[in-house]
């Protein structure tokens, strides 16, 4: 009986210090054996986001204890880890820099391959750890760095069909959050303030919404709030925005996915239509409903990845790791860490570059 692969996987690539041992079993179905994370919320709180510097001194502290505790809680031992998967970016680089240097060491120390991810693709194949996910299908990947609609092709083969142009979705619900004074990290608490308030009290822009394709803008969305808490003397009012905001998402989010389901088709036949949603944000339920009904609406398969892996995880991590080794694609220790680093390496990655509206 051939052994089955057996992948440490380690992310730092923000406030997320994180380690997961991974296989599969014999119908070759992904199988997580340990996923341990460490939140830096109380690091960084007092600050109302993420400080670099106090982030990669805190994954300094933490990783090595990460790790050990990853593969204890595995069951398995050092000398039976097939791989080293670690997150090269995109990110902050002085946080990627602690992670992959650690993992380079570790691959090293035990003579196994090193295997360089790009956190982006971890997203967008985390579904595989609760689904079986077939190829070609349609990625939303919405997060508090990028929001993006990707063709995803194959393992490393992706074709962006729409991303922002200015701001990610993920950042401007937590910048909304800071304007409504909620405590760092804010986005999660704005759905629990929306089931409060009235989300019709705020007529709010939606930028680009009727034109540039499934391309997307939320930076005027985020200068109107702006504006409107300069105003809010009540928590009635801080309820009826936060509503607002909500809902002016979803109708943004129903408009460009319709867009990103038109353009799919067009440039893939298969007769399975799946769309998969992952990122941070597709924890908010409120979008997973909207989005699941759209696809109801137009015959799509939706597939999220669990909540507890929608954010920052090693598991995804380990998966990428786990899928390279099975097809040999392995990094040298030189590897660099990649602040940016896009899923298509063809389009272009400068904001609003290329952007036709």
């Amino acid at each position: 009986m051939n052994k089955k692969p057996l992948i440490l996987g380690i992310e730092s690539s923000c406030d997320e210090t994180a380690a997961s041992l991974i296989t599969e079993n014999k119908q070759g179905i992904p199988i997580v054996l340990s996923n341990i994370i460490s939140s830096q919320v109380e690091v960084h709180k007092e600050f109302g986001g993420v400080v670099p510097e106090l982030a990669a001194r805190s994954h300094i502290e933490k990783i090595d204890w990460i790790v050990k505790k990853a593969i204890d809680k595995s069951g398995r031992k050092i000398k039976e880890i097939d791989a080293v998967a670690s997150t090269a970016g995109p990110g902050l680089i002085v946080c990627l820099s602690v992670g992959l240097s650690f993992g380079k060491a570790f691959a090293k120390a035990i003579d196994k391959p090193f295997i360089a991810v790009n956190h982006l693709e971890g997203h967008a194949l985390s579904p595989k750890l609760n689904s079986k996910l077939n190829y070609p299908y349609l990625l939303l990947l919405i997060s508090g760095g990028h929001t993006q609609f990707l063709s995803v092709n194959g393992l490393g083969k992706y074709k962006r069909l729409g991303t922002t142009i200015d701001d990610a979705l993920g950042e401007a619900f937590d910048k909304t959050a800071k304007l409504l004074g909620i405590e760092f990290p804010g986005g999660p608490q704005i759905e629990i303030l929306a089931e409060k308030g009235n989300s019709k009290k705020y007529d709010l822009p939606k930028p680009i919404f009727n034109k540039g394709g499934c391309n997307l803008s939320f930076a005027g969305l985020k200068t109107s709030i702006l504006k409107i808490t300069k105003t809010i003397k009540t928590d009635q009012e801080k309820f009826d925005l936060a509503a607002s905001f909500q809902k002016t998402v979803e109708e943004i989010l129903y408009k460009k996915t319709q867009i990103a389901f038109d353009e799919f088709g067009k440039l893939n036949n298969s007769k399975e239509k799946i769309f998969v949603i992952a990122g941070g944000v597709a924890a908010n339920k409120n979008i997973r409903t909207m989005l699941v009904n759209l696809c109801e609406e137009n015959n799509y398969q939706s597939i999220f990845p669990p909540i507890e892996l929608c954010g920052d995880n090693a598991a995804m991590i380990a998966l990428v790791g786990l899928e390279k080794f099975k097809s040999e694609q392995f990094d040298d220790l030189n590897y660099p860490a990649k602040p940016r680093w896009p899923l298509d390496e063809d389009a272009i990655f400068l904001k609003g570059a290329g952007v036709q509206l």
